[in-house]
């Protein structure tokens, strides 16, 4: 598995919408000791939250399947 860091787009091991990785840090003892602050859109609103690593995975681009790299066909 790829390692999770600033600038990677990501999403949710459990599907959702694609997030871009803002920060990666300690967000302990409130959070996840390997946090990633993902931001994305919801309806023109920016929204944000802190993940744990582990419940992410990087969204692979250059995969031709991808729906994102089939938009830059």
């Amino acid at each position: 598995m790829s390692e999770v860091k600033k600038g990677d787009v990501v999403e949710l091991k459990s599907g959702g919408p694609r997030m871009t990785v803002a920060e990666v840090d300690d967000y302990s003892p409130m959070g996840p000791l390997r946090g990633a602050k993902c931001v994305w859109f919801e309806k023109n609103a920016q929204k944000e939250h802190v993940f744990d690593v582990d419940v992410l995975k990087v969204v692979n681009d250059t995969d031709p399947s991808s729906p994102l790299a089939m938009r830059r066909g």
